[in-house]
């Protein structure tokens, strides 16, 4: 059968990607998937330069979605404690000191469904605090309506992070208390609020290469392609239904990183969740292939990161330089 004409938007990125079309970019040798996907990378991109972000809880646990690789959820019995919604000053803090150490967005996430009543004012009082310090602002607190979205982008607000996760349908495998549209919804009120989107997905969940292909493929569709897109390597936390899932091959996660970048070539792709379990060949072939943004500090929302000191030697020898 004839493929269809690409249709590109007047920004001349691709919005019409099919299952078959990626699927032949993963299927492509190694080093030749990583040598497009650097090309693209560095048609867009200064190739020896990085953007860091810092992450920060600022409300944690007792979340009543059921994600299957969250330990914040209170469907799973992981040992994190529930905590209250910090102070906005505490939050304030933490961003200064993130700003001092080279971070330019702090992203504050809360273990919600979605954000409501009396905290989401507080949390508006920390997005205008973080704002007023000269960083960038992203927010990740789940389930969001159109007034909502607004008041976040009037707050100051620049970014807005809503992981898809998987593939449509490997989706209802991981998660039963919302459903695939929902985040497509919550995704399209933060586009028309005129924040930047950040949404990505994780690998390592049990599901296949198509899988894979298919998140990408609801990303890259988007009306406008993310912002930002975060690739995170899953990090099995016990006590949730994924803890004794099988680590994907290396190599396949690369293979993720470049697809994404091929397929969104001027988006930021984050090197996200899992950096701290990965060799230092493994995060250098990862930017190589296209990942330019990374969390800094040794921990993100709950787990583990990798460690200042070790990210500043890493880089030193890469020659990456932060944003």
């Amino acid at each position: 059968m004839a493929q269809a004409a690409t249709k590109l938007k007047p920004s001349g990125l691709k919005h019409d990607w099919e299952v078959e079309e990626v699927e032949a970019l993963y299927a492509l040798p190694f080093m030749d998937l990583l040598f497009k996907a650097h090309t693209i990378h560095r048609a867009e991109f200064d190739p020896n330069r990085i953007q860091i972000s810092r992450l920060l809880s600022i409300k944690t646990g007792g979340c009543p979605e059921d994600c299957s690789y969250c330990p914040q959820s209170a469907h799973y019995a992981t040992g994190l404690e529930k905590e209250k919604l910090l102070a906005v000053e505490e939050v304030i803090a933490a961003a200064a000191k993130a700003k001092e150490e080279g971070a330019s967005r702090f992203c504050m996430g809360a273990a919600w469904r979605g954000p409501k009543g009396d905290d989401f004012q507080v949390a508006l009082a920390m997005i205008e605090g973080v704002k007023a310090l000269g960083m960038q602002t992203c927010a990740s607190f789940g389930l969001l309506s159109r007034e909502q979205a607004r008041q976040l982008k009037e707050a100051g607000l620049d970014y807005y992070n809503h992981n898809l996760d998987t593939s449509p349908e490997h989706y209802e495998e991981i998660i039963s208390t919302r459903n695939f549209q929902d985040r497509l919804d919550t995704l399209g009120h933060v586009q028309d609020a005129g924040l930047h989107v950040c949404s990505g997905g994780i690998v390592g969940m049990g599901e296949k290469q198509n899988d894979r292909a298919k998140m990408l493929i609801a990303l890259a569709n988007l009306p406008k392609h993310p912002d930002s897109v975060p690739i995170n390597l899953l990090i099995p936390i016990p006590g949730t239904p994924l803890a004794e899932i099988e680590r994907p091959d290396p190599f396949d996660f690369i293979r993720t990183i470049a697809v994404a970048r091929i397929m969104m070539p001027k988006s930021f792709v984050r090197l996200s969740a899992g950096r701290e379990g990965m060799t230092e060949e493994m995060q250098a072939l990862c930017f190589f292939a296209g990942a330019n943004s990374v969390f800094c500090g040794e921990k993100l929302l709950t787990a583990k990161n990798a460690a200042p000191g070790q990210d500043k030697s890493l880089f030193a020898r890469l020659g990456l330089a932060p944003m």
